[in-house]
Formats: C-alpha cells, sequence, structure tokens
C-alpha cells in the first residue's frame, strides 16, 4: 500500500495513523494583544489630553485656590488676553457682539458653567465687564482661571510651593 503507514492490530484490521498536524482547538482567550492594544491607547490618550486644552496664551495670576471638580460636558471658556480682545474657546469675538453670542451658546449648553481666563496685566474694570456679560448671558457659574503656586494670604502672603 502506497500513501499511508498501516498499523496491524490484533484483530486483523488495519488502521491508519493520523498525522502529526491534527490538534484540537484551544478553548483559551488570549488577551495579551488585546492588553498591548489598551495600553498603547492608554498611553496616547495620556500625551494628548494636555494638548486639548484652550490654546490662547495668556500670563494667568497665581493664586493658592484649588481647582474646581472637572465637568461632563466640555467645559466653556472665555479668554480676556493681554492686548484686551475677548475670545470664546479660540475664536475671538468683538465685544458688542458677545453677549448674543454667549446667549446663544447657553441656550445650547446644558452646563452653566464657564471658565473666565484673564490676563494678570488686564485692568479689573475689563475682566468685570466681561463678568457681567457672562452672566447676563445665561452663565452662572463663572470660575477664574489661575496659576497655582501664587500668595497665601494666611501665611502672610508667602508664596505656596
Amino acid at each position: 500500500m502506497a500513501g499511508g503507514v498501516v498499523q496491524k492490530t490484533g484483530d486483523g484490521e488495519g488502521r491508519r495513523r493520523r498525522g502529526r498536524g491534527r490538534t484540537r482547538p484551544m478553548a483559551e482567550i488570549n488577551v495579551t494583544p488585546f492588553v498591548d492594544v489598551m495600553l498603547v491607547l492608554l498611553i496616547i490618550f495620556m500625551v494628548a489630553a494636555p494638548l486639548m486644552t484652550v490654546g490662547v496664551p495668556v500670563e494667568l495670576p497665581k493664586t493658592a485656590a484649588e481647582a474646581l471638580p472637572a465637568d461632563q460636558e466640555e467645559p466653556l471658556t472665555v479668554t480676556v488676553t493681554g492686548e484686551g480682545a475677548v475670545m470664546i474657546q479660540k475664536t475671538e469675538v468683538e465685544r458688542d457682539a458677545l453677549l448674543p453670542k454667549l446667549r446663544a451658546i447657553a441656550a445650547e449648553r446644558d452646563s452653566k458653567r464657564v471658565y473666565l481666563r484673564a490676563d494678570g496685566r488686564v485692568p479689573y474694570e475689563q475682566v468685570v465687564q466681561v463678568m457681567g456679560a457672562l452672566n447676563r448671558g445665561g452663565f452662572a457659574d463663572i470660575g477664574l482661571v489661575t496659576d497655582t503656586g501664587g500668595p497665601d494670604l494666611e501665611s502672610g502672603g508667602s508664596q505656596v510651593e
């Protein structure tokens, strides 16, 4: 017989041996590729998350206050630059068009929280005018954005580190 190995058994009947290539399917799940992909995605999001903040450069005043808790939707940020320009997110808005735009944005958003970023060189009067426009525009929860490490009034004005 050409073609296969025949093995004789005691009862006179021949049986063919099966080849070595046949194995039973594995019943275990290999999670290593899944973990690898998840770790890569985690690293990508850790690197990309700080880059998703509003990118208008301002010199924020320093304070010893704690950060506010994060919202579910993307926070609305209004910025007053060192030159006095007002920006909603990254778009510059004329002061006379600020109130209608804020009312339109407030009508579409669930959260009434807004973050106000103002350059430390901007006069207080301009910052308060923008705060008033935010309030009249429908935003009752206004958070002032500052840098940490500023003077602590409880310890006599020394720097917090």
